[in-house]
């Protein structure tokens, strides 16, 4: 049965990250963020038999300039595995969009995605972070992390901007949280998964190679981007709201000398933070985890309010049940775009897939889209289930669903 996740929006809350000029743009920049957490998680909130896992800052980091955009340490969240999971890895990298400009950045500075003064004590694991087999059957026993993410550019930047008291050190971040946790045991493991939500599923792409050349040839490494598919897609009103955006972030970051050179001898730095331009490169497996129709890209990338200042697209934006039939084709393109995006990373046997005709966005932490009775499905088969097989190589996963409105497992997102 058809599950809808419903959301109450204001009329501006459903502006553009951090490039908003008007003059309410601190409201708008506190709506988004209240926006990217109800897409990531926050949705579900804690039950009575919560697995709460406690926060671990990284000691030392600061020496090594491993810091969050305000300068205080960074930190994650580890549960140890067990039994025949205790020499098993799953990495889960958190999103939470990017920050392009300085006005973004020192207001991100002030929350739990740029300062870990003011991330959650204890952090409630689900889904694929579920120690419990009826709800995580292939990794509830593995060592489980949640690296918090706290420097606005997919741990990926290299600077720092004095006169703001900003530092963009999501790369030094990355590597330092890896010493940790090879230190702890991570060094041992026997099979590892790097995985990651929204910005933190691109990260899980940048960083995907990286993460398998910690370990020796022995030890079974893959990926997982769920919702990283982020397509440099021409909005509504044929503008570039996401290149644009991704344009100042690269800049101010100093995220080009972290990106893959196989890319940018290729193309413009920016072009190479598209997941579309890099996934071709990627050496190690990985599983793309995608809604064909993500709930974020469509808020944000395709109809941002600021190419809409009458509200022409607002109710097809806010619900697709309300989407004429000009505006479900340009969706539907959106679809199609995706899916030539990704046909030649399909063409490798070691890839996984599963893009379902969904208007959702990071399926693999909630507990209800990644492994429950009504989950989403694809020829009966969970998520879970698909990335379990394919990691386990129990049987090849490259699954896409036919178009909407042909899936009625969805659980969409209506804005209201």
């Amino acid at each position: 049965m058809k599950r809808v996740l419903i959301w109450v929006l204001s009329l501006w809350s459903v502006v553009g990250i951090g490039w908003s000029r008007s003059e309410d743009g601190l409201q708008e920049l506190k709506a988004k963020d209240r926006l990217l957490s109800f897409l990531e998680k926050d949705a579900v909130s804690p039950g009575a038999n919560s697995l709460m896992i406690p926060l671990t800052l990284i000691q030392g980091a600061a020496s090594k300039g491993a810091v969050c955009l305000d300068g205080t340490p960074p930190g994650y969240h580890l549960d140890r595995g067990f039994r025949s999971g205790s020499n098993s890895w799953l990495i889960q990298l958190e999103g939470g969009g990017w920050c392009n400009t300085i006005r973004s950045c020192v207001f991100r500075k002030t929350t739990r995605r740029g300062s870990s003064k003011f991330m959650e004590k204890r952090l409630n694991f689900t889904g694929i972070l579920s120690n419990k087999a009826e709800e995580n059957p292939d990794f509830y026993n593995w060592n489980r992390v949640k690296l918090r993410y706290c420097d606005g550019a997919s741990f990926s930047g290299e600077g720092q901007n004095e006169a703001n008291q900003l530092y963009f050190r999501g790369q030094r971040i990355w590597s330092t949280a890896m010493e940790e946790l090879m230190a702890k045991g991570m060094r041992n493991a026997e099979q590892a998964l790097l995985s990651g939500c929204s910005a933190g599923g691109l990260a899980s792409i940048l960083h995907c190679d990286e993460f398998k050349d910690l370990f020796p040839s022995t030890t079974k490494v893959k990926c997982l981007s769920d919702a990283g598919l982020f397509l440099d897609a021409t909005n509504m009103a044929g503008g570039h709201t996401l290149r644009d955006m991704y344009r100042g972030m690269v800049t101010l970051q100093g995220v080009q000398k972290n990106l893959p050179n196989t890319c940018t001898s290729q193309m413009d730095p920016t072009s190479c933070f598209f997941p579309q331009n890099l996934i071709a490169n990627i050496q190690s497996p990985l599983f793309l985890l995608n809604a064909a129709y993500d709930a974020w890209q469509v808020q944000e990338s395709l109809i941002p309010s600021s190419a809409d200042p009458h509200g022409f697209w607002r109710d097809c934006k806010m619900d697709h049940s309300h989407c004429n039939s000009s505006q479900m084709l340009f969706l539907q393109d959106f679809r199609n775009q995706m899916l030539s995006a990704i046909n030649g990373f399909s063409m490798s046997n070691q890839n996984g897939l599963f893009i379902n005709s969904c208007f959702a966005h990071c399926q693999s932490e909630r507990q209800d889209t990644w492994y429950a009775n009504d989950s989403p499905r694809i020829g009966n088969k969970a998520i879970a289930a698909s990335v379990g097989d394919w990691f386990f190589d129990r049987t090849a996963t490259k699954a896409i669903d036919c178009p909407y409105p042909c899936d009625n497992t969805c659980h969409n997102l209506i804005f209201k």
